[in-house]
């Protein structure tokens, strides 16, 4: 699904990873990640994907980078981060970038369930 983003300027904040083998709790903690980031003040929305090898992109798209600020520091991801460098991720990186533009389309004819 694709997020519905307000007007710009925002942030996005694009995480990609190579998983390492296993789950180790990985699953149950990144569904967990999910509902708290989608619970703090300036969250607008996220999309991801992973291929089966264990390659992953998330972005997440935030109001301010002071949002950004009050995820990156949350006690239960700075938790999640730390497994993430010690048990789950071969390689990850992490970049910020400040949306300017944004452009929507959807195919006409399709039925899509609604959620915006």
């Amino acid at each position: 699904m694709i997020s519905k983003t307000p007007e710009p300027p925002y942030y996005a904040v694009i995480f990609t990873s190579v998983r390492t083998d296993g789950d180790n709790g990985y699953e149950k903690t990144a569904a967990h990640m999910v509902k708290l980031a989608e619970a703090q003040p300036g969250f607008l929305g996220a999309e991801s994907v992973k291929d089966k090898n264990g390659n992953g992109i998330t972005v997440s798209y935030w109001e301010s980078l002071e949002a950004i600020d009050g995820w990156k520091y949350h006690t239960e991801h700075l938790h999640a981060k730390e497994r993430g460098r010690k048990e789950w991720y071969a390689d990850f990186a992490v970049r910020v970038a400040k949306v300017e533009s944004a452009r929507f389309s959807e195919a006409e004819g399709v039925d899509r369930e609604e959620s915006r």
